[in-house]
């Protein structure tokens, strides 16, 4: 079991929180005080140049990859530290990170898994938020099922040739570069014959299609490789190693940034219970029983966090606490979507204008249909839990 990592509080770590805190409220002002609380899931759309050069001002502050070693750029903070900023970072209500796909998904995974060229590459352009990442894994035929990916990549002299599908990309359409599960070996099957190919996204043999969801906002996207060029050196973690390297990568995915994560997901209980008082749903007792139960599931969410954070992504402590981790916050947040429609007077069945204005209950209802399915859906969570830290026996392959 992972030793659990506890907020600090001794004069040091009160002397770091203050410090974070300062700079936040010096720099949250200006031209960037009308960023605060926006973006996130579902929102991505808004106002991203002026997200993106927060990014920037965050990056010269040198508050971007701040657990990150200092030999690759970051600060090298402990998963204490760590927490303390992503906490006051929340509490400041500071807009969602717009590359927080290089920063918490692909660029540790580079430090575990990369060539030093590679490392010099692509790490750098992520600390300064002048390059961002998406991430091409799920396929048509592939999405829960990610080890039945059927994109090919084709050595050619000194470049691969992608070939092949990606679906439900997420903010692809601002995307610089992907990091791409494909098949290199051709005839292999399932976890074999992967590999994890690093590739430009502004070149040709890139077509990138919105799609449109319930929200009417285009946050994942279709994005078709027909003959793309990739470097043969940018292939992370050796040829045919590339399902190893994703899930590590989904490892480093349910980390500490969560924490942040699950303070965003306590501002909108806030606003839930907030508009429950305004519109009288509150004196309901069914009502506040589900408040209740929210914030009971917010708290086990938190100490289900720090508890684990300290287990290495690829270890039964690892595995199990990630796959958890992951049910706890996807049903948690469709209910309370469903409670945020609940108490609405007309049960938020109106849109805010015409033709399609959305309220925030109505976005946060609509979106969060889909997180039990995005990012590992709950009965691929369960088989996990109960083949590979259970030891149950494996459900039937085709």
């Amino acid at each position: 079991m992972a030793a659990p990592v506890n907020t600090p509080g001794d004069a040091s770590s009160d002397a770091f929180r203050a410090e974070v805190r300062a700079w936040l409220e010096d720099h949250l002002t200006g031209e960037f005080a009308g960023a605060r609380g926006l973006g996130g899931a579902g929102r991505e759309h808004e106002a991203f140049e002026l997200r993106m050069a927060w990014n920037r001002e965050l990056a010269k502050g040198g508050w971007t990859c701040v657990g990150w070693p200092a030999e690759h750029g970051g600060r090298g903070l402990s998963l204490a530290e760590q927490v303390v900023f992503h906490e006051e970072y929340a509490r400041a209500n500071a807009p969602a990170r717009v590359g927080h796909i290089g920063e918490e998904l692909l660029g540790p995974t580079l430090i575990a898994f990369g060539t030093p060229e590679q490392q010099r590459r692509y790490l750098p352009p992520i600390v300064a938020a002048t390059e961002l990442w998406c991430q091409g894994y799920s396929e048509p035929d592939a999405g829960s099922d990610l080890a039945n990916v059927s994109t090919r990549a084709e050595l050619d002299g000194d470049e691969w040739v992608v070939t092949g599908q990606k679906v439900w990309t997420s903010n692809a359409t601002v995307a610089d570069l992907a990091f791409v599960l494909c098949r290199t070996e051709p005839g292999s099957r399932r976890h074999r014959g992967l590999s994890y190919l690093l590739v430009p996204m502004r070149r040709p043999g890139v077509e990138i299609r919105p799609i449109t969801q319930l929200t009417g906002t285009s946050e994942f996207n279709e994005v078709f490789f027909t003959g793309a060029r990739a470097a043969a050196s940018d292939v992370v973690g050796g040829v045919g190693n590339g399902w190893a390297v994703a899930m590590a990568t989904l490892g480093f995915e349910r980390g500490v940034s969560t924490l942040a994560q699950q303070l965003g997901f306590r501002r909108e209980l806030e606003r839930v219970v907030e508009r429950a008082r305004k519109t009288g749903a509150l004196d309901d007792p069914l009502v506040r029983d589900r408040v209740v139960r929210a914030w009971v599931g917010l708290e086990v969410m938190r100490l289900h966090a720090l508890r684990t954070l300290g287990a290495p992504a690829d270890s039964p402590d690892g595995v199990r606490s990630a796959s958890v981790a992951k049910l706890l916050w996807a049903r948690w947040h469709r209910d309370l979507g469903e409670l945020a429609l609940e108490v609405e007077p007309d049960g938020g069945l109106c849109a805010a204008g015409p033709p399609y204005d959305l309220t925030d209950a109505q976005r946060l209802f609509l979106f969060s249909r889909a997180d039990t399915i995005y990012g590992g859906s709950d009965e691929v969570q369960r088989t996990i839990l109960a083949e590979r830290v259970l030891g149950l026996p494996r459900e039937p392959r085709p």
